[in-house]
């Protein structure tokens, strides 16, 4: 079951949007212990949306400049202690979340080849792999609350076909690369097959709505059981529901059919429940379902516009278009 850790507030994000620095001056000796060498986003920029861009890949460019030099130790990366730098990943993982997934893929991109680059220019730094970790826990937890794996893909592509990275290390970077490339934002999500209560078998494809919620459960799964109640409770989200215009697919992929069943006749009347009867989903073939619950939001084509993202960013862009048009 998922654990919400500590959440990521909007306040913290809009610190970091606000604050200005730079690299520190020059000096002989590194010092012990340093701040972070935030990014101010120039007055050029003064659409919101670009600011946050710039951010968003500037957010490293000081941090990772050679002249910016500290202790690295267990508890010091550059001088700054580790806690203090993930507190600086959290608002980078919220920055990108605020930015469109272009944007975002960019941004990892480039913070792995800076962190690479730190690697090759002195192997004792633990910039490397305290920034990979870092990633990995940030963007590809499934208990993280900014687990994105849009955001993970291009930095363990980046893993994956590096020439640091031990060549033992290498397939496991691979196989979790493969596994996030599946069903990707703005690519249509795999059609499956699902048996309800009743024996019927329907189709993913064959759910007709504005928008799809696809949501991976377990009976008596706590987690399962806040999302449902939410999904009913939130007066947005029902009316989408009502009219027609949210479908939830319900699909459980274990082996316990037994107590599934027991469990099934509970779910909403207007879901569509049912169970993975070929037992494909759950062998990783066509979903990486990592954990439960996850949740999918797809289009009226299908195509993933969230993947197994956390439920609150989904919720509210179902809030946020009650009333409005279709997404196309």
């Amino acid at each position: 079951m998922r654990r919400i850790l500590s959440a990521l507030t909007a306040a913290a994000a809009l610190w970091v949007i606000a604050s200005c620095g730079g690299r520190p001056s020059g000096s002989s000796q590194a010092p012990a212990v340093q701040h972070f060498p935030s990014v101010e986003a120039p007055g050029i920029y003064t659409d919101p949306a670009e600011r946050l861009a710039f951010l968003a890949e500037h957010f490293w460019d000081a941090f990772m400049d050679p002249s910016f030099r500290g202790a690295c130790d267990s508890s010091h990366v550059k001088g700054i202690p580790k806690t203090d730098l993930e507190t600086q990943f959290g608002m980078f993982s919220t920055i990108l979340w605020q930015t469109d997934n272009r944007t975002a893929v960019r941004a990892s991109e480039a913070l792995f080849r800076m962190a690479e680059s730190c690697e090759r220019a002195d192997t004792s730094s633990n910039v490397f792999e305290t920034v990979t970790e870092l990633a990995r826990k940030y963007f590809y937890d499934p208990n993280s609350p900014v687990r994105n794996e849009e955001f993970f893909l291009p930095y363990v592509t980046g893993l994956a076909g590096s020439d640091i990275v031990p060549e033992s290390m290498k397939p496991a970077y691979q196989y979790e690369a493969k596994m996030c490339s599946l069903n990707r934002v703005g690519a249509p999500a795999a059609d499956f097959a699902f048996k309800d209560l009743s024996g019927k078998v329907s189709t993913l494809y064959g759910i007709k709505a504005d928008f799809t919620l696809l949501f991976f459960s377990n009976p008596g799964c706590p987690s399962c059981k806040e999302i449902t109640e939410a999904i009913e409770s939130d007066p947005g989200i029902h009316s989408l529901l009502n009219d027609g215009r949210l479908a939830v697919v319900n699909i459980y992929i274990d082996l316990e059919l037994d107590k599934w069943r027991e469990y099934a006749s509970g779910y909403p009347k207007e879901w569509h429940s049912g169970y993975d009867f070929n037992y494909i989903i759950r062998t990783d073939q066509i979903y990486n379902v990592r954990a439960i619950p996850s949740l999918y939001l797809l289009d009226r084509d299908k195509k993933v516009i969230m993947k197994d993202a956390p439920q609150e960013r989904i919720f509210a862009l179902l809030s946020a278009v009650t009333g409005s048009g279709p997404v196309s």
